[in-house]
């Protein structure tokens, strides 16, 4: 029984470990573009007036379509492995985030081939076009970004995990939508302007009136997809214990629940 455990608690915390981490990089990697909502979904402009001349719309990081895929599994992991299994994806995320940006920094200075310039020389209107330009611009990152996206999402997670863990407490086994989507409404209000604080007020430019206004826009997003995806939790759950049995989930979730500390 114990070789069986072991062996499906690994191979479950491998698969969602996986999911985690290239939805994480990829939400990092896609991040730079900036997309409007109101265009996607065929409506006009909101251009709500907000904290004085500031006008809102709701524009939105192209990270922002998978980063729900993160909350889902980090309540899951938190679930089935508890304080100690989260913290270990996310530090390892944070480590492979960082390298990530490392390699595409190095490779943005690599000298570009002539021919692939000249064979890139125009767009698809014959206007003229640097790519070597475009590549860099599109995966190079400003330090301000990421400094201040690692921060916001290790924050984010230590919050979310902690919050997870008390709400546990008061629930029990019951209630997995409280716990679940109570945590990541309360670490994603503050990652949502902690990120744009550290990269846009302190590295950038953006007035705080900017920053508030632009974190209301995403927070409102992460806390509409929180609660829509909320019976996607219980499709995991569902799928999860049946893998690994009545016994052997039981068993996992009350080592999971042992650890509340907020470290």
């Amino acid at each position: 029984m114990t070789t069986l455990f072991e062996s499906k608690k690994e191979t479950l915390f491998i698969i969602l470990c996986g999911i985690f981490l290239t939805n994480a990089v990829l939400a990092e990697l896609i991040g730079v573009k900036i997309f409007s909502a109101e265009t996607t979904l065929g409506i006009p402009p909101a251009q709500i007036p907000l904290l004085g001349d500031f006008v809102l719309d709701f524009n939105l990081t192209a990270g922002a379509i998978i980063w729900p895929v993160v909350f889902i599994i980090t309540d899951v992991i938190n679930e089935y492995f508890g304080k100690k299994g989260v913290k270990r994806i996310s530090y390892l995320t944070v480590g492979l985030i960082a390298y990530a940006f490392l390699v595409i920094y190095l490779v943005t200075e690599l000298p570009p081939a002539q021919f692939w310039i000249e064979v890139n020389r125009q767009d698809a209107q014959g206007n003229p076009f640097n790519i070597d330009f475009a590549f860099a611009k599109i995966f190079r990152q400003g330090l301000g970004i990421i400094i201040g996206s690692i921060t916001a999402f290790l924050l984010g997670q230590l919050l979310d995990v902690y919050v997870f863990q008390q709400l546990r407490n008061i629930t029990g086994s019951r209630k997995i939508w409280l716990r679940a989507t109570g945590s990541t409404l309360v670490s994603q209000l503050v990652d949502s302007f902690v990120v744009l604080f550290i990269a846009f007020f302190v590295f950038g430019n953006w007035p705080l009136s900017q920053v508030m206004a632009v974190g209301i826009v995403n927070y409102i997003y992460k806390f509409t997809v929180a609660v829509l995806l909320t019976p996607l939790l219980y499709v995991a759950h569902y799928w999860i214990d049946a893998y690994l049995g009545k016994e052997l989930s039981e068993k996992l979730t009350t080592e999971a629940s042992q650890d509340t500390s907020f470290i």
